[in-house]
C-alpha cells in the first residue's frame, strides 16, 4: 500500500460486482460486522430521503446542481442515471478520505459503475463475485420472493451480462459459503482474516 506524505498507509481501495441475487450485499455486510474500520463506500443521488434515510450514512442527498457540479470537478469516480430519473454515483473525495485515513474501502456497485471506476480509479481491486453455478443463482433470485416473474426475469437477462464480464475483474470469489467468502473479500481488502 502506497503512503501520503504523513505516512499513513494509503488503503486499498476494492470493488466489489456480480450478478443479480448472488449475496453482494450479505457478503459486505458480514464483513462489515468483522471489520468496522472498513469504509463501504457510501453514494450521492438526486432523489429525496425515504422515510428512515439519513444524509451521508444511506446516501448522500445531493440536488440536481451539486451532482453537476461534482461531475465537472471530476469527483464521481462513477455514476448513472436510474429509471429515466434520478442519477446515483460515487462521490471520489469520501473514497479518497477514507483511503488517507487508512481506511480498506468497499464499493459495492453494478457492472457498469465497475467500468467506470476502472477508468477514473484503475489502481482499485476489482473483485467479482460469482455463484456457484447458475442454477444456485436462479434459485436465490426466485426464492426471495421479492420480484415478479416478468421482473424475474428481467434480471436474469441481466445476470448473463453481468455473468459474462467476469474476466474483467482482477479475482472472483464463488459465493457457496458465506463465511468463506467474506474471508477472501477480507484477503481482497487487505485485511488480517478473522
Amino acid at each position: 500500500m502506497p503512503s501520503d506524505p504523513a505516512g499513513v498507509k494509503r488503503a486499498r481501495v476494492v470493488v466489489v460486482a456480480g450478478p443479480t441475487a448472488v449475496g453482494k450485499g450479505t457478503v459486505t455486510r458480514r464483513l462489515l460486522e468483522r471489520y468496522p474500520d472498513v469504509y463501504l463506500s457510501v453514494s450521492a443521488t438526486t432523489r429525496s430521503p425515504r422515510p428512515g434515510e439519513a444524509d451521508g450514512v444511506h446516501y448522500f442527498f445531493w440536488s440536481p446542481e451539486k451532482f453537476d457540479d461534482a461531475i465537472e470537478r471530476g469527483d464521481m469516480l462513477e455514476w448513472a442515471l436510474v429509471h429515466g430519473q434520478n442519477r446515483y454515483g460515487t462521490p471520489r473525495s469520501a473514497v479518497e478520505e477514507a483511503c488517507a485515513q487508512g481506511r480498506p474501502v468497499i464499493l459495492e456497485i453494478d457492472l457498469d459503475g465497475a467500468r467506470q471506476v476502472r477508468r477514473t480509479m484503475p489502481d482499485a481491486r476489482f473483485v467479482f463475485l460469482a455463484p456457484p453455478s447458475w442454477d444456485v443463482l436462479v434459485e436465490r433470485l426466485v426464492g426471495r420472493g421479492t420480484e415478479t416473474p416478468e421482473e424475474q426475469q428481467r434480471r436474469l437477462e441481466t445476470a448473463r451480462v453481468e455473468m459474462a464480464a467476469e474476466n474483467e475483474f482482477d479475482v472472483t470469489i464463488v459465493n457457496d459459503d458465506l463465511d468463506e467468502a467474506v474471508d477472501a473479500l477480507a484477503r481482497e481488502a487487505g485485511l488480517g482474516v478473522a
